[in-house]
């Protein structure tokens, strides 16, 4: 059994956080990446810094920019990859990347790169599945899963091409727009998680927007088995920049806060 599939074979919802690599350098990209894990991330997802995130807002557009100003390259990222997974030797880490950093490395080379450091899942956010064709099987040559990202304007036809040579979980896009925090989630959220439930077997995590507890309770009340938390926790990194032990802390109570939000859904 994968790493991914361990984590969502437990039996209870899983909290997958995000952070995007050597933001602000490679030494607190660390530590927050351990904060994390201490509070009780069950996945990490990991960010390769990129210099048009055109699906992030503004607080992870800034982190990408942050880590580009402090010279992270795609080599760095693998680096920091290495020493989470020796940190936590069982953790699932997924790489979220756009594809021109994967074209340019080598679809290959780069798979197995992210293989050799410890990655278990890669999502390419703009990568249609049309195009997808050199992906798949390096990906699976690798034994690396391949994340799918559903949008609520995904339809139906498209969803069973984006989820066939899927593997690991599907991320379900929550609403329309960028990443960013929200003061409330989509109504139709339910009906989004069911929809895309009748066409995998894959567990379902729900991104984009979810920042507070209620948010998570409704994720999980919506019927998705994990919840993703990126902007929130990203900002609390650039509140935090100049004080260590200041952001470790502010990214534990938040993700114990957050967690609140497992405890009072009907899922658990």
């Amino acid at each position: 059994m994968s790493r991914i599939a361990g984590a969502f074979f437990r039996g209870r919802p899983v909290f997958i956080g995000f952070t995007v690599a050597g933001d602000p350098d490679m030494g607190r990209s660390f530590s927050a990446a351990t904060a994390m894990i201490d509070a009780g991330a069950d996945i990490l997802e990991i960010a390769v810094p990129y210099s048009d995130p055109v699906a992030d807002g503004p607080v992870i557009e800034r982190a990408h920019h942050r880590a580009l100003m402090a010279g992270i390259r795609p080599v760095d990222v693998f680096l920091l990859l290495l020493k989470i997974r020796d940190y936590a030797p069982d953790l699932p880490l997924i790489l979220f990347t756009y594809y021109n950093i994967v074209y340019r490395r080598g679809v290959d080379r780069f798979f197995s790169e992210a293989t050799a450091a410890g990655a278990d899942g890669v999502l390419i956010v703009d990568l249609p599945v049309e195009e997808s064709e050199e992906v798949v099987p390096s990906a699976r040559r690798h034994g690396i899963e391949r994340i799918p990202l559903i949008a609520p304007t995904t339809s139906p036809e498209r969803q069973r091409a984006i989820l066939q040579e899927a593997s690991g979980f599907a991320y379900l896009i929550s609403l329309e727009g960028v990443t960013g925090e929200r003061d409330h989630l989509p109504s139709g959220l339910a009906g989004l998680v069911s929809a895309v439930r009748e066409k995998t077997d894959l567990p379902i995590a729900v991104g984009f927007g979810v920042s507070r507890p209620e948010h998570v309770r409704t994720v999980l009340d919506a019927g998705a088995d994990g919840v993703i938390v990126g902007s929130a926790l990203v900002r609390l990194i650039e509140e935090h920049m100049d004080d260590g032990p200041g952001m470790r802390e502010a990214l534990r109570a938040a993700i114990v806060s957050l967690r609140d939000g497992f405890s009072s859904s009907s899922r658990t």
